[in-house]
């Protein structure tokens, strides 16, 4: 197996280093053998029929699969944070810097991209704008975000002298760029293989100081959304996440000269995130069907909730709304404080929502009360009360 680049000598604070440099896609061979042409094919079936699952009123849906996908892309790069907190990151604009800002930051970029997906064509500009909105606020100097780098990168270890893979030199990048968009941008290639392949390189380029991994996983939303009329992506982060290993593994191959094992793990991780899509919706209406049922069961020996009480309507907020607050609640429904209030309470009586401590000391500006439905967010496969 012939690697798919060549290795360049440069020079590291006066040590020799070899550097990987990948053929252009341009000028490499991708035929696709029958078994990968076919994985291909069902990944991309898998997803059409996951897209014409999803309601006409699809918003809410989507906002779950969107953070699902954040959620695990940050995941794979070490970043965690309780998905209460993502949440509220996502509404707070003045949030500080926090792993739950970086992570909702990560949504906001993908985001970004589906808006973009149908616009025009992919650019240089496109993927450094997309940076730019997934790393402001983080550790990253600011002289970095949002910019192509002009330093020598590397994968693992703590420089290129022990590193998994010493990147393409700075002066490499900007043309090994270009042919990456120009493949992106292509209607004759099968939008599986094509988002596959354009990922990989671009992990292969690592055109950032940070960040590659996060904004190599919303070029593939760009890419899917872009190719196949999506209205959302579906969550392909949530299955790389459950097989990093098997995702590194196929980045390696790929580099190896070997692209069609990548592209059918690649495919086969396509089709379980359109089966996954398939299921949140199923989920999600069994979920709302259990609520209600909950809300006309007797109370501990109660009288059943009245069938005009504010907790009914309240109950329609999810999932629109993943975290509901009381003067969230009064300023939907328009009513009284201590109505919206009462009505969250009466909803976590029943075992709808649970209330979620805020972190201390309160944030200036955070409701001290904070409900949110466990089994909703669980969901996309995360707990949201874990801290």
């Amino acid at each position: 197996m012939k690697p798919a680049g060549v290795e360049v000598p440069i020079l590291w604070r006066g040590r020799r280093v070899l550097a990987f440099v990948p053929t252009k896609l341009v000028e490499r061979d991708l035929m696709l053998d029958p078994d990968t042409v076919a994985r291909a094919a069902r990944a991309q079936a898998s997803v059409e029929h996951g897209a014409e699952r999803m309601p006409d009123d699809y918003a809410a849906l989507a906002r779950l699969l969107l953070r699902a996908e954040g959620v695990a892309s940050s995941f794979i790069e070490g970043v965690t944070a309780p998905v209460v907190d993502i949440v509220l990151a996502e509404h707070d604009a003045h949030a500080g810097p926090s792993a739950a800002a970086w992570v909702a930051a990560n949504l906001a970029a993908v985001t970004e991209a589906i808006d973009e997906a149908h616009a025009g064509p992919l650019t240089v500009e496109s993927l450094c704008r997309w940076h730019w909105t997934l790393m402001t606020g983080s550790p990253t100097r600011a002289r970095h975000v949002g910019a192509v780098r002009d330093e020598q990168g590397w994968i693992g270890g703590t420089s290129p002298l022990d590193a998994h893979l010493v990147t393409p030199p700075p002066d490499e990048v900007p043309g090994l760029l270009d042919d990456l968009v120009a493949y992106a941008n292509r209607d004759d290639v099968d939008p599986v293989s094509q988002a596959s392949i354009a990922h990989a390189q671009f992990e292969i380029i690592h055109p950032f100081a940070d960040g590659n991994g996060r904004v190599g996983r919303v070029l593939v939303a760009w890419l899917l959304v872009r190719r196949l009329s999506l209205v959302i992506p579906p969550p392909v982060s949530t299955r790389i996440a459950a097989d990093v290993s098997g995702y590194g593994s196929g980045l390696v191959l790929f580099r190896m000269g070997d692209h069609n094992t990548w592209v059918r793990w690649f495919a086969d991780a396509v089709s379980g995130a359109g089966r996954a899509q398939q299921d949140l919706v199923v989920a999600v209406e069994r979920l709302q069907r259990a609520w209600r049922d909950r809300l006309a069961a007797p109370r501990h020996g109660s009288r059943r909730l009245r069938s005009n009480a504010a907790a009914w309507r309240a109950v329609d907020l999810l999932p629109r709304h993943l975290v509901l607050t009381g003067p969230m609640v009064a300023a939907e429904l328009g009513i009284a404080l201590k109505s919206a209030n009462a009505a969250l309470r009466d909803l976590a009586d029943a075992g709808v929502l649970v209330e979620h401590g805020t972190t201390q000391p309160k944030p200036r500006g955070r409701p001290s009360r904070l409900y949110a439905s466990a089994e909703l967010l669980g969901l996309t496969g995360s707990n949201p009360l874990r801290a």
